[in-house]
């Protein structure tokens, strides 16, 4: 009998509910003629908290999950609610760290948290639901011939701050500071989605890995999709060699970006590139879309398949 991933379990669930779901970042449905966006994600202290991180930054990334599915449907969440269950040997201190990181995500995203639940167990779980309204979202399966691909920011310093982190892989102080910050305080484009949201033809959250992300919009799409650049610096480049690690595997699948991943009709694309410089935002093009399927990475000569190997739980 084959290992049960998390794909295999969600089809296990639909078959009892009688219900195909398609994968979003988000959900929709209406209520009268009004058009309801939400989201639900969860945290677990013994798989998603890395070490010395703050629990005021937990908190905060409990909520940026959320919030990076609404920027990629270029939606704004306005309502919140928060389960929290606390283990027994938490202190008043740490009860008031997380507290606080909530009430400042709140308030750096523009969201009023209605209330929630709080329980008692074995380890810090967070639950966060977010509520917004919108007359559409920007789908994962409307990529066409020949659109742009464009990412949001760099991708790779998540995975390789968790290298140092886990693993104490060599690094300079600016590079460290620069990586593990990105797995401290991940930075969701929401502002950066809201703005051009009318100029995407699809795009999706890359939390789980940009090469999930790319399979994810390729196959909704009934497209392929081709990788000409890499989503990253220098600096991530070198970190890779002198650690002798696969570049490629840290950009493609470590996963924790909290990017768009977009693809753009050419001609929309500058109108993005001047949003993207007002908001200091660092654009990458890394591809174009084409006829058939999967995902490719052009490197010079070579082409690479690139195959879905992004975070998966259960599997990973």
């Amino acid at each position: 009998m084959s290992r049960l991933n998390e794909e295999k379990i969600i089809k296990i669930f639909q078959q009892h509910l009688n219900k195909n779901f398609v994968s979003e970042d988000v959900e929709t449905f209406k209520i009268g003629k009004t058009q309801c966006v939400v989201k639900l994600d969860t945290l677990v202290e013994g798989t998603d908290i890395p070490p010395k991180i703050k629990l005021q930054d937990v908190a905060r990334k409990s909520i940026v999950a959320c919030v990076s599915d609404f920027a990629a449907k270029g939606v704004k969440p306005l309502y919140g609610i928060i389960s929290v269950t606390i283990p027994r040997k938490f202190t008043k201190s740490k009860i008031q760290s997380l507290a606080k990181g909530f009430g400042l995500a709140s308030k750096e995203f523009g969201i009023k948290i209605l209330g929630g639940d709080t329980n008692e167990g074995k380890e810090l779980v967070i639950q966060v639901f977010l509520i917004g309204t919108s007359g559409s979202i920007v789908p994962r399966r409307t990529a066409r011939t020949n659109d742009i691909i464009v990412t949001s920011g760099p991708f790779g310093y998540s995975a390789a701050g968790l290298k140092i982190l886990l693993e104490n892989k060599k690094a300079t102080s600016k590079f460290s500071k620069k990586a593990t910050g990105t797995v401290f305080k991940p930075k969701p484009r929401l502002w950066f989605g809201l703005q051009n949201r009318n100029y995407f033809t699809s795009s999706m959250d890359s939390s789980d890995g940009l090469s999930t992300t790319l399979h994810e919009m390729a196959k909704q799409s009934k497209k392929k999709f081709v990788i000409t650049n890499l989503p990253t610096n220098l600096d991530l480049l070198e970190f890779a060699r002198k650690n002798r690690l696969d570049p490629l595997d840290l950009v493609f699948n470590g996963g924790e970006e909290y990017e768009i991943v977009a693809t753009v009709n050419p001609a929309r694309l500058q109108k993005i590139k001047n949003n993207a410089k007002k908001q200091k935002i660092s654009l990458f093009e890394i591809g174009f879309v084409a006829a058939g399927s999967g995902v490719e990475y052009w490197q010079g000569n070579k082409i690479l398949r690139i195959k879905n190997l992004g975070w998966m739980h259960f599997s990973n």
